[in-house]
């Protein structure tokens, strides 16, 4: 059976490679169901020189003019959003459901940084100096290789990309491996929206092999990153000695807590969807739970109920709730940590491999977890949800904060008072109260702190910080 190859824009050019990489569909992994480029080194420096020239082009065209082809490539990602989900669904296995929001979502990025181009991008600060007119600006750095994870293959790329290019940058996107297509179809939206040719280029491949072309060349001037720590750390250190800007979004282990007199039917119905939406492969996805000891067998009768009714399978059948998760290797490690928890102690309900050709993982609740367990601190990344009983709000603020990670938090109560020690006391970039750890809007600033990531946020007015540079400027008039 021929499999379909997709090429991919490089320099305002689709091209193709000596060889390709084969992605699969997480459903049925015995064939792939598409090829794209595996470029060569050659073809990744011949990247960075159009999108040196393209960069050219692009800063010195007016931030309007820019504006205008954002938007139209926004309308141009809610036209082809049903195609695009379906590529979603099939190199990711996401519902069609979640593939969908997916698509809207990166359409809502470029639509909400198209405005940009009508604020202002500096200001004016006085000066003691008689006759002079003193001011800041922000202009664009340059070159930004932009690197994706695998899964949300379309909204991370559009929530780096937008900004950056807004800003005036340009951009070399690397996918992951495993889900390249979501990209492309991103990249051809801009390409058909009248993006100037060089700025915006992706890197199909395999990464070791074009690693040093890659992460070395001279001309980038900033990395933004979102993956996992033992890559984002390593970025870390190898572009810190050329002084290249590095922003990152890395791993979470995020906590929801559940108080005595919360709406525990509204707060079980939460911790489901953040646990298992998505299979669990989110970065913001509940993956510990910390219920009041009082409540706690209640709530957890009220979880199996709602997990029992969860329905596992294929992405793309309507009535779909869990998909697969996203390749092999990863099925296999997130089913090895189960077994690690079961091993040290742990009771584990579900979290069960699905017989066949796919990469199913049954949703799984784990509880009588202990903080010296594995399954508490290590991110797991999955459909996997380890639960605590906590004897109150002190316990449970000093438990959310036990972790390398601070990415999100989550807290039901009835108690403004706590809501209130809850938002101060807890140490993670974003905190809910009586909702998702999950589902962060284009124009709020997203991000987490410690080892969840670097300082710069995303999303918002606040993701321009990261692409822009500021400069300083006096003018002196008269005498």
């Amino acid at each position: 059976m021929s499999v379909r190859t997709v090429e991919t824009l490089a320099g305002g050019r689709w091209v193709g490679a000596p060889e390709w990489v084969d992605v699969f569909d997480p459903t049925d992994v015995r064939e792939p169901f598409v090829r794209v480029p595996a470029l060569t080194a050659e073809q990744v420096t011949g990247i960075y020189e159009a999108a040196q020239a393209g960069f050219a082009v692009w800063r010195a065209t007016s931030a309007i003019e820019r504006s205008k082809i954002l938007a139209k490539a926004a309308v141009l990602l809610r036209v082809r959003a049903a195609e695009i989900a379906g590529a979603v669904v099939a190199e990711n296995g996401k519902t069609l459901a979640e593939a969908r929001v997916e698509a809207e979502k990166a359409a809502d990025f470029f639509e909400y940084y198209a405005g940009i181009g009508r604020q202002e991008y500096g200001s004016l600060i006085h000066d003691a100096r008689p006759g002079t007119r003193t001011g800041f600006q922000r202009e664009p750095l340059g070159v930004v290789l932009a690197v994706a994870p695998w899964n949300d293959p379309l909204i991370t790329p559009a929530r780096k990309l937008a900004p950056a290019l807004a800003a005036g940058n340009a951009v070399v996107l690397k996918p992951a491996t495993e889900t390249p297509t979501s990209a492309l179809h991103l990249a051809r939206a801009l390409h058909d929206a009248g993006v100037p040719a060089g700025v915006i280029n992706v890197v199909t491949g395999r990464t070791a092999e074009i690693s040093g072309a890659l992460l070395d060349d001279p001309r980038i001037a900033a990395v933004t990153f979102t993956g996992g720590n033992e890559v984002g750390e390593a970025l870390r250190v190898r572009l810190a000695a050329r002084g290249v800007r590095f922003q990152s979004e890395m791993g979470g282990k995020n906590a929801s807590v559940v108080l005595a007199g919360a709406d525990l039917e509204k707060a079980a119905t939460a911790v489901v969807a953040a646990s298992f939406g998505q299979a669990g492969q989110r970065c913001t996805a509940t993956s510990r739970l910390l219920v009041e000891r009082s409540v706690h067998d209640e709530f957890l009768g009220l979880l199996r109920e709602r997990v029992a009714g969860l329905r596992v399978g294929a992405g793309r059948d309507a009535d779909t709730d869990v998909g697969p998760l996203v390749s092999p290797a990863h099925r296999d490690g997130v089913l090895a940590a189960i077994a690690a928890a079961a091993k040290q102690g742990a009771a584990v309900e579900g979290g069960e491999e699905v017989a066949g050709h796919g990469c199913w993982v049954t949703p799984a609740i784990v509880a009588g977890v202990t903080p010296d367990m594995d399954l508490w601190r290590d991110e797991v990344f999955g459909p996997v949800l380890a639960v605590r009983a906590v004897d109150g709000l002190d316990e449970a603020i000093a438990a959310v904060n036990d972790s390398r990670y601070g990415l999100a938090a989550a807290v039901f109560t009835d108690s403004l008072s706590a809501a209130h020690r809850f938002l101060a006391e807890v140490d993670c970039g974003q905190i809910a109260v009586n909702t998702t750890t999950s589902g962060w809007d284009v124009h709020q600033p997203f991000g987490g702190f410690r080892d969840s990531g670097s300082p710069f946020k995303e999303q918002g007015a606040e993701a321009l910080r990261f692409y822009t540079k500021v400069k300083t400027f006096a003018m002196h008039f008269g005498g």
